[in-house]
């Protein structure tokens, strides 16, 4: 079994935003477009999120639902 869990450990955040502070995090995560939640003093990261951006993915934030595309 694989010992790495799904979300990103608060270090291992801290080395791909270079930063330690959660806000500084955050707006690293928000400019490079990485999915991820915020709790608190605590953000969610997924390692899949982190994977697919590292191959070039551009992530679309959702807005939720286009009721105008619905028939």
């Amino acid at each position: 079994m694989n010992a790495e869990g799904e979300l990103l450990e608060p270090k291992e955040i801290r080395k791909l935003a270079g930063a330690s502070k959660t806000d500084e995090q955050e707006a690293f995560l928000k400019q490079e477009g990485i999915p991820h939640r915020r709790l608190g003093r605590r953000i969610l990261l997924s390692r899949a999120h982190v994977r697919a951006w590292l191959a070039g993915q551009v992530f679309t934030p959702s807005r939720g639902v286009n009721l105008g595309a619905v028939r």
